[in-house]
């Protein structure tokens, strides 16, 4: 590969799919998301196309309205434990939220997938966005944006400061003199701050990658300064080469801001490419997914990011609605990308709703061309990879079979895995011990 950028791939398992109508395509796996089998298919799928990661999405509050992967689905961390024995090398990431959840389980069940995979182990850290999630949790009210974020910044402080309780060498082991641990390389983090108290020390030691890698998706303002502070891979979504470009270099420049190196984030894009051996073809299978959404169910779909706004007393053929700052509280970067996008292009509730549910985007064609638009992206600076989400059934066997190997002729991608970490696949180092490297700064200066 010489100097050429590394590209990193991750691949998403998301059950019966992402949208409200996926589960009646022909060739679907209606049970889908709770079939284990299904996702040790797409696991070790992933795996053989030396992909970098699979990632599992989350949440943590349903409706009768939410889509059909959300209704009947695996809890990502348990999940996950199931594949990192099934699979040798491939990164396993889950999503868990930080504002319904306490640090200290957070940084036992990371760490513990972390030691089970063999260091494989990544966090999406998010915030949780719908408010209903509020009362699955004994709360009174969902916290607003703003401190959601605050919530986070210090929920992740506390697991990552957990996570080095103990030092690298601290259990000696020695049966001959009787000595399971060196008391003085366990450490306890005695937090106290303005949403959590946490004494540690944790009681599981560090894995051979040091930590778990830390995922985050961010597109508001708080969610950016969020992601460039903290995260080590950053997932988006994007309509045009050009939006991502200007958020690419907008993260890296606040990552720099923060005192990282630019190259310490990764910006992956979630993609669903959908491949043909011609673009007829592909048209074609894009064409049968269209076909099953209803305008109905794609209304529905529209109000998710509107925290589960109904949309269904809107004059469908008038103009996108004037919605003042509904989705502020919610999932605000995406509210906000749709209301913009709906004013610049005048476009009506029907419009949108059938674009938010349809999208066809940049990577839908063949092998070729969609290889073409990958190495494009990455090279003129709009992303470092990719999450493959998958458009139809069997879409990521036709992108590890079809575009991987074009990809891997070209130098852009792995022939073979050269770590057996998620840190040694996304180019990271292993974090170095708080308390080890504080002992080593106090010694090197007597």
């Amino acid at each position: 590969m010489g100097q050429q950028k590394k590209l990193k791939l991750g691949a998403m398992i998301h059950g019966v799919g992402g949208g409200w109508e996926d589960w009646k395509h022909p060739r679907a796996i209606t049970d889908a998301s709770v079939n284990f089998d299904f996702y040790k298919r797409e696991a070790q799928t992933a795996e053989a196309g030396k992909f970098d990661f699979a990632f599992i999405a989350d949440s943590v509050h349903i409706t009768p309205n939410s889509s059909p992967h959300y209704l009947n689905r695996f809890e990502p961390i348990t999940i996950l434990s199931a594949l990192a024995a099934v699979t040798s090398r491939i990164g396993l990431v889950g999503t868990l939220t930080v504002s319904y959840s306490e640090p200290f389980t957070v940084a036992r069940q990371f760490a513990s997938l972390d030691h089970i995979s063999g260091g494989r182990a990544g966090w999406n850290v998010v915030t949780s966005w719908l408010s209903g999630s509020a009362n699955n949790y004994s709360k009174d009210e969902h916290p607003p944006h703003e401190k959601r974020y605050r919530i986070a910044q210090e929920h992740v402080n506390v697991v990552k400061g957990l996570w080095d309780s103990w030092e690298d060498d601290a259990f000696v082991r020695d049966k001959s003199t009787g000595v399971f641990f060196d008391p003085d390389k366990l450490h306890a983090l005695n937090h106290k701050g303005e949403f959590f108290s946490v004494q540690g020390p944790l009681n599981i030691a560090r894995s051979k990658q040091g930590q778990p890698v830390i995922f985050q998706a961010g597109t508001s303002e708080d969610g950016r300064n969020f992601a460039a502070k903290n995260a080590d891979a950053i997932f988006v979504g994007h309509e045009s080469i050009e939006e991502a470009k200007a958020y690419y270099q907008d993260i890296k420049r606040r990552a720099v801001s923060f005192g990282r190196a630019a190259e310490d984030i990764s910006i992956l894009p979630g993609i669903r490419p959908i491949i043909g051996r011609t673009e007829e073809e592909a048209e074609r299978k894009y064409q049968e997914t269209v076909q099953l959404v209803s305008i109905e169910k794609a209304i529905v779909a529209l109000g998710r990011p509107f925290n589960d706004f109904d949309f269904s007393g809107y004059p469908l053929d008038e103009p996108f609605p004037d919605l003042g700052d509904l989705g502020a509280n919610s999932q605000q970067g995406g509210s906000e990308k749709i209301k913009r996008i709906a004013k610049e292009q005048n476009l009506t509730l029907r419009q949108v709703a059938l674009q938010f549910a349809t999208p066809k985007g940049n990577f839908v064609g063949t092998p070729e061309k969609v290889a073409d638009t990958i190495q494009q992206w990455v090279e003129e600076g709009a992303s470092d990879g990719f999450i493959i989400g998958v458009g139809i059934p069997g879409g990521l066997q036709d992108f590890t079979e079809l575009v991987v190997p074009i990809l891997q002729e070209r130098g852009l991608f792995r022939t073979e895995y050269e770590s057996d970490t998620l840190r040694g696949h996304l180019g990271l180092t292993v974090p170095e011990n708080r308390y080890a490297g504080a002992k080593a700064k106090a010694e090197a200066l007597i």
